[in-house]
């Protein structure tokens, strides 16, 4: 955005007999020209349109000035430069660099600014599946989560052989007093505990959910929702689930097994897990404390809860020692050993959990079957 001075020009220190000015008259001067490159992106993937598609406006046509597609898009462009905040806009309604990645630049109305103010777009980010009195431009909740899912299948030019969806619930940090704000312990903080589902890069789902719940709240059906919609568009894609232990739940891996779809989940330890590696720990502990450095073993074995599960499952232990402290770990799966054994499985597959930004890793790599560019990139 522009900025304002009182100041015409400044003079600094001469260089060489030549004159160091700095003046204030070059006009609109903008830090945000790559965006435009942004503009050129979704002109070629078509993101906002669809966006937009997503919803309904239900306000009379002749006293329209700002278009749902154009709300849509500053809201969009806006967060993807930075500016978070609805406050921004009342700057950025004059930006010229917004108005031509919006593609409005000038006002129909002489009173109006070519793009919307603060209050307008509020008006669009409370609208509702059915309008209102007050809010007369409504959504489509199912068309919007269905989107991230198919700008997924249509990345790709054929159906993959296989791919892994993670789940992931982190913190988003509220600083202010909106409605829901609840203090989580773990985080230290006052936040949303939203839920994410991606394929690599590929955003699937994205659930604002209040910190007060557990984790996995919620998980089951969004799988089940993402699955059924790719399975309609690849129906012989392999799909493994692959998440920390806040998604190790009776319900998720029932379902999982129930629907053809594998998984990967990290285990919350305690006394009998620990028991298990008894003795897998004391030899890693004596190979640390003779060499100085680092070790682990790996158990495979076959195991149950001694009530919250419905059957025995495949788990892998880690009995890890670093600097001569005993660092325990486990994950349960429904891989097969012909699959994965259990050092890969554990540090090539499971190991890439908490990298949901990595770069792409086909599922050659990590050494489960495919074949080739039929691999999807995760």
């Amino acid at each position: 955005m522009p900025t304002e001075c009182s100041a015409k020009s400044f003079e600094f220190a001469r260089v060489e007999s030549r004159a160091v000015v700095a003046a204030f008259d070059g006009g609109a001067v903008t830090s945000d020209a790559g965006s435009l490159l942004l503009g050129a992106t979704d002109r070629a993937i078509g993101l906002v349109d669809r966006f937009a598609d997503c919803f309904a406006d239900h306000r009379r046509a002749e006293l329209i000035e700002h278009e749902v597609p154009t709300l849509v898009s500053q809201r969009i462009f806006g967060i993807a430069l930075g500016y978070e905040d609805l406050n921004d806009h009342d700057e950025l309604r004059h930006d010229p660099v917004m108005a031509t990645l919006v593609g409005k630049l000038e006002a129909g109305r002489r009173d109006c600014a070519p793009l919307a103010g603060k209050s307008t777009l509020n008006r669009l980010e409370l609208s509702r599946p059915e309008p209102t009195r007050y809010h007369k431009i409504s959504h489509d909740p199912q068309a919007i989560e269905d989107l991230f899912v198919t700008l997924f299948t249509e990345a790709h030019k054929k159906a993959p052989k296989q791919i892994i969806l993670d789940l992931d619930a982190t913190d988003d940090p509220i600083h202010g007093h909106q409605e829901g704000r609840l203090f989580h312990g773990y985080y230290d903080r006052y936040c949303y505990l939203p839920l994410y589902i991606f394929c690599g890069r590929h955003l699937l789902a994205a659930k604002l959910r209040r910190s007060n719940i557990d984790g996995a709240a919620g998980a089951c059906e969004e799988v089940e929702r993402i699955v059924g919609q790719i399975r309609r568009s690849w129906p012989r894609t392999r799909i493994l689930l692959r998440a920390d232990s806040g998604f190790c739940r009776e319900a998720l891996m029932a379902w999982c097994e129930a629907n053809k779809v594998d998984y990967l989940f990290g285990l919350a330890r305690n006394a009998r897990l620990e028991a298990e590696i008894a003795p897998e720990l004391a030899e890693a502990t004596d190979d640390s404390r003779r060499t100085g450095k680092a070790a682990r073993r790996f158990k495979d074995f076959m195991w149950s809860t001694l009530d919250s599960w419905s059957r025995r499952r495949r788990v892998v232990g880690k009995a890890e020692v670093t600097r001569g402290d005993p660092n325990p770990r486990f994950v349960v799966t429904s891989l097969s050993r012909a699959e994965a054994e259990a050092r890969h499985l554990y540090e090539k597959i499971y190991g890439l959990v908490t990298d949901l930004c990595r770069s792409p890793i086909s599922l050659c790599h990590l050494g489960l079957e495919c074949e080739g560019a039929d691999a999807a990139q995760i």
